[in-house]
């Protein structure tokens, strides 16, 4: 199970509901939120304002979507994070060099979130971005994360996220999952073999701190140009050597 305040604030809850769906829906007036929150409109209104006064919200007409605040304060995190600022300089040329999509990962409540992403000259561009966050258990990075995390908790993380199919390739039964990820120990790599999105692989390493995950970098390709024999030997090769040199230099 997730983390449960002992004493949570209504009215934060209430504003909280009404981001994540403005996040959900783009753009909404004060009467479509309140019916899918069952409020009354005036509250919604009143949390509406208070938070366009304080750039988190922008009322374009009659509706409002989320404000670029959440931008910066996302970005003010991203730039704070060793792992972020150690990771980057090594995964933009591996992205120039193999002419694929280079990603870093991190596990924040039991999910992945992309904190970095860069492109190389062929990548291929899907409607995901920076700050997204995706279930673990379906991608490279996610499996080589929980691959190196205590068994307690990859069993909390799918106790609380259960393991959704994305494709027919998704491990969706828990004791599959504990045994590819027993392999990818093993192997030190993970393979996303269009389990998140079809006719897409992609290779991740783990980042380690006295052995346990603390992030995974990957290369993200279609299966045209993902072989096997350069998805299975050469991509991993190349990223374990980048994730050598950014445990070195976290560690040093």
């Amino acid at each position: 199970m997730g983390y449960k305040a002992k004493h949570p604030v209504k009215a934060t809850e209430t504003t909280l509901q009404i981001i994540d769906l403005l996040q959900e829906i783009n753009k909404a007036g004060v009467t479509e939120l309140a019916t899918k929150l069952d409020l009354a409109p005036s509250a919604v209104h009143n949390h509406l304002s208070t938070l366009q006064e304080h750039r988190y919200v922008v009322k374009d007409g009659s509706k409002y979507r989320l404000g670029l605040r959440f931008l910066e304060l996302g970005g003010y995190t991203r730039h704070r994070m060793e792992l972020y600022n150690t990771a980057k300089p090594e995964l933009k040329p591996l992205a120039k060099e193999t002419g694929e999509k280079t990603n870093l990962m991190v596990e924040e409540h039991g999910l992945g979130i992309y904190i970095y992403r860069s492109m190389g000259n062929e990548a291929i561009q899907i409607d995901t971005y920076t700050g997204e966050s995706a279930y673990l258990h379906n991608t490279a990075l996610g499996k080589a994360i929980l691959a190196h995390l205590p068994k307690e908790r990859v069993q909390e993380i799918v106790d609380r996220h259960g393991l959704p199919s994305a494709t027919e390739r998704t491990i969706t039964d828990v004791d599959e999952l504990f045994e590819a990820l027993a392999e990818i120990r093993d192997r030190g790599f993970a393979f996303d073999d269009e389990e998140r999105i079809n006719g897409l692989r992609c290779v991740a390493v783990p980042l380690l701190d006295d052995e346990e995950a603390i992030g995974a970098i990957s290369v993200t390709g279609p299966r045209s140009r993902m072989t096997d024999e350069r998805f299975r030997e050469e991509i991993p090769n190349k990223l374990s050597q980048k994730a050598n040199l950014i445990e070195l230099d976290l560690s040093y």
